[in-house]
């Protein structure tokens, strides 16, 4: 199942590094523990992992399973690297959902819809979540457990709760590893996944893996690498955790035109079906917009020349799943598929979207003008779309918030 289409390397593990983004911790902000461990020199590692032993016992963690769990384990450069050099979230949305929504995962994805069918109805009617949305994930995180990573998860995280950046997001899931073995679900050795610590064939955190997991076949133990059963029912579990809306819609692509008020479009902004109708929205095939009560966001991808739909509020859920807009996107589209919608639309024109290197330029150019982009690196995250709106209103430009190259070269003075 893994991969034999359309791969991306790495994808697995990139659902804590995602949401860690929000959460990274400068060298003036590090928690008090990290700063006595002296994280910036991996020779310290030993004694900060003297350090957390300790912290386990007061967790209630036997002596069995620290040892089990943290006997041998070394500081690993490799994963502090990878940590450092994601990019895989700087592709655009047409390139992103072209190679992750494939043929292959369609095919597979509507096969396992079937086989499991029974399962997905009672799910659905515990927890409101359709199948199509737990498969949606579960195609895009392993290809239906097919790669669940190899790496050891005791030491990935504890090397990464020892590094300056976040030591205090994955102290708490190496902790939650621990638990994890304690209770009996996974032998410490059993625990190999992504290379930021994420388990199973839908890359739980081990917080969650832990607190939400559910033993769906009733042999007296959470396995997310092996028991489907376990997989699916705990995926609609933490789906209905974060807020999931029984029978509502998630995403429904429609078609804009060409000149509307742009500024209107974003994940921010909430408008009913009447709204965005009288603006010209409608639905794919020029029909009129349903009217379904809800409010909606117009999301544009990739500008007002790209893809378009509105966002209903389950589509929050996709992005406390992950917060790559490109991700949640890609996969609440992938979920419309296997409910049966037809491929996307290309939109209403070429889009010039800018490479990686371009975004981090456009970026730099930003942050020189005072404006707060979240960082460069490369990727059109939230703070990134606000700046970019600001500058084109200045500039007179159709405010969508999405970069171009006519942008850049404007802001360059090319």
């Amino acid at each position: 199942m893994r991969r034999r289409a359309t791969t991306i390397s790495g994808l697995a593990g990139l659902r804590i590094a995602a949401l860690a983004m929000a959460a990274v911790v400068t060298a003036g902000g590090l928690s008090g523990a990290a700063r006595a461990a002296g994280c910036s020199d991996p020779a310290n590692f030993g004694k900060w992992l003297q350090d957390f032993r300790a912290e386990a016992r007061t967790q209630g963690i036997s002596e069995r399973t620290i040892a089990a769990s943290l006997d041998g384990l070394r500081y690993d450069p490799s994963i502090v690297r990878k940590d450092r050099a994601q990019s895989v979230f700087s592709q655009s949305f047409l390139e992103f959902s072209n190679r992750m929504v494939s043929s292959y995962r369609m095919k597979h994805g509507t096969g396992y819809l079937k086989k499991y069918a029974g399962e997905f109805a009672d799910l659905e009617r515990k927890t409101g979540v359709p199948g199509a949305v737990i498969v949606g994930f579960w195609g895009l995180e392993t290809d239906f457990g097919a790669n669940i990573g190899n790496l050891p998860v005791m030491n990935s995280l504890a090397t990464l709760a020892f590094d300056c950046r976040r030591p205090d997001l994955f102290r708490e899931q190496l902790m939650f590893a621990l638990k994890i073995a304690e209770r009996g679900d996974l032998r410490p050795d059993q625990m190999v996944g992504a290379w930021a610590g994420e388990l199973g064939q839908l890359q739980f955190q081990p917080k969650d893996y832990y607190q939400l997991g559910v033993d769906y076949n009733g042999n007296g133990r959470v396995d997310l690498l092996k028991e489907v059963p376990d997989v699916l029912a705990s995926g609609a579990n933490l789906i209905r955790h974060h807020g999931w809306r029984a029978g509502e819609p998630w995403l429904v692509e429609v078609r804009v035109p060409r000149s509307m008020p742009w500024a209107e479009a974003g994940l921010e902004t909430h408008h009913d079906e009447a709204k965005w109708s009288g603006w010209g929205v409608t639905q794919r095939d020029g029909a009129p917009l349903r009217k379904t009560g809800l409010e909606s966001s117009l999301l544009l991808p990739m500008g007002r020349n790209g893809p378009a739909f509105l966002a209903y509020p389950n589509f929050d859920v996709y992005l406390q799943w992950n917060q790559s807009l490109v991700y949640a996107t890609t996969a609440a589209y992938f979920a419309t598929r296997l409910a049966g919608a037809p491929p996307r639309f290309e939109g209403n024109g070429n889009v010039d979207a800018l490479s990686f290197s371009e975004i981090k330029r456009l970026q730099q150019i930003l942050q020189s003008r005072g404006y707060d982009v979240g960082g460069v690196d490369g990727m059109i995250g939230a703070n990134t779309r606000s700046s970019v709106r600001d500058v084109q209103a200045k500039l007179g430009l159709p405010v969508d918030g999405y970069p171009t190259q006519d942008l850049l070269r404007r802001l360059s003075g090319n």
